[in-house]
């Protein structure tokens, strides 16, 4: 088992209940990433389902969740033969901070395509791209450390003072420690990318108050490309929309959810 399988590990309590524990390595700043959270309530849902991979999921943010003990609480919705519905709650000390509609599937991971778009954005090569400087221990983002991210260097002109006006992030991604990638692995990457506000202009946390992504097939194994991107920034409100592609250069992920606008 690998350290992020560990860390979002769901042992199953009775056939509506799994206990989970929280790992702190995804934490950022004190909150842990959204992505991560989907991750760990994604393992008890599609372990109690007939079908095998999560194809849709709509996740409510209601409270910033802290590591430590939390269980996941399922109530099935529908049962098909192609797919199921499940509502799925994400509770710590009896109090709700996840709410989660999943649809699950199962999905041929030797499907072809009956048509398919390319990516909204060109990404240079992986030799070209550049990692951003680790951070200060004392910040305590460690959510930095779980994966290996290497930017198209534009998008990150905001470091330097020179970010491009526009919302948008875009970099290749993979897991620290080797692993091929997997549904629950894409529902990280979905939310893995710094917000693409930072690009725009704005700086601080900037945390998710609700967020779709859809698994579109099973990913190769390799580095998948993200391509982030928003539409409008207003009223103290932003949205961000990925694309991951695989490394056979498939579509296998799609997100968008809205946020809130940090403060620097």
């Amino acid at each position: 088992m690998t350290k992020f399988d560990e860390a979002t590990q769901a042992i199953r309590v009775d056939d509506t209940t799994y206990d989970v524990c929280l790992d702190d390595g995804y934490s950022i700043g004190g909150p842990l990433n959204g992505g991560y959270l989907m991750a760990a309530m994604l393992h008890a849902v599609v372990d109690a389902s007939p079908h095998a991979h999560p194809v849709s999921t709509s996740a409510q943010f209601l409270r910033v969740a802290r590591p430590g003990p939390a269980r996941v609480l399922l109530e099935p919705l529908k049962t098909g033969r192609t797919a199921a519905m499940t509502r799925a709650r994400l509770v710590q000390d009896d109090a709700p901070f996840i709410e989660m509609l999943v649809t699950t599937a199962t999905l041929d991971g030797e499907a072809a395509p009956d048509w398919a778009d390319g990516p909204s954005a060109v990404m240079p090569d992986l030799a070209d791209c550049v990692r951003l400087p680790d951070p200060k221990p004392e910040s305590n983002m460690n959510f930095s450390a779980q994966m290996e991210l290497a930017f198209d260097p534009p998008t990150i002109g905001w470091l330097t003072g020179a970010p491009t006006g526009r919302p948008e992030s875009r970099a290749y991604f993979r897991l620290a420690e080797p692993q091929d990638p997997d549904p629950y692995v894409l529902a990280l990457a979905v939310d893995a990318l710094p917000p693409v506000v930072f690009s725009a202009g704005a700086r601080g946390w900037a945390p998710t108050v609700e967020l779709t992504w859809h698994l579109r097939a099973l990913p190769a194994p390799g580095w998948l490309t993200l391509i982030g991107g928003g539409r409008l920034i207003s009223d103290g409100w932003f949205d961000e929309e990925v694309e991951v592609w695989d490394s056979a250069g498939r579509l296998v992920a799609q997100s968008r959810q809205i946020a809130r606008l940090g403060r620097g």
